[in-house]
């Protein structure tokens, strides 16, 4: 047990510089294509932090649903636009002053806002362990289901109105195109179609 609480905080640490290494790349890599694979670094690295707390569900969901699906999305479209990288090179040194100041600005405000004072080891422990019959599922389920049922009925019903919206925006209805209809065909008669001349010669 107590190689174990020697080696965790180790890991933490291994998967935090990964994270904020990786992140910085995606914001520094000139290539769009690198940058990309970096943010699928930075979702692995997030999971394996979450894993630390015994979130495996989120864990596992962050992996399967980002970058198995919205990141590979993301990387097909990155190389099917054919980026051209001479601009954004030209702009780099004039813009890297003004970039690194908002840079330490932002770590500054991260630094008072969420430095050890607020959220510290003694402010906030670290969660207690589990059993191995413990299911982060089923917990996640009950609380979403009884304590944050509203919320959650809530999110899903202004995501539903934001499919139907976006659907209604974009849909402009068919032009131009003739649908066949089947009912109609079948009343078709061979005297409303065909017509015989009689006297015509070829």
């Amino acid at each position: 047990m107590q190689n174990i609480d020697k080696i965790q905080p180790l890991i933490f640490y291994a998967f935090s510089t990964l994270a904020i290494f990786a992140a910085s790349m995606v914001v520094i890599s000139k290539n769009p294509v690198r940058a990309v694979l970096f943010l699928v670094l930075t979702f692995f690295a997030t999971a394996g932090l979450w894993m630390l707390l015994e979130a495996e569900f989120l864990a596992v969901t962050l992996v399967l649903v980002y970058v198995g699906a919205v990141m590979v999305l993301f990387l097909f479209v990155v190389m099917m636009l054919d980026v051209e990288l001479t601009p954004v090179r030209e702009g780099f040194a004039r813009f890297l002053p003004l970039g690194l100041s908002v840079a330490a600005i932002v770590v500054i405000g991260l630094v008072f806002a969420v430095g050890a004072k607020q959220f510290g080891i003694d402010m906030v422990p670290a969660p207690a362990a589990h059993g191995a019959n413990y299911s982060n599922i089923e917990q996640l389920g009950i609380l979403l289901y009884t304590r944050f049922l509203y919320p959650f009925e809530l999110a899903g019903v202004l995501l539903l109105v934001a499919i139907i919206a976006a659907i209604s925006l974009t849909f402009r209805g068919r032009r131009g195109t003739i649908a066949p209809n089947p009912a109609g065909q079948l009343k078709v008669r061979k005297e409303d179609r065909v017509t015989l001349v009689e006297g015509v010669g070829i």
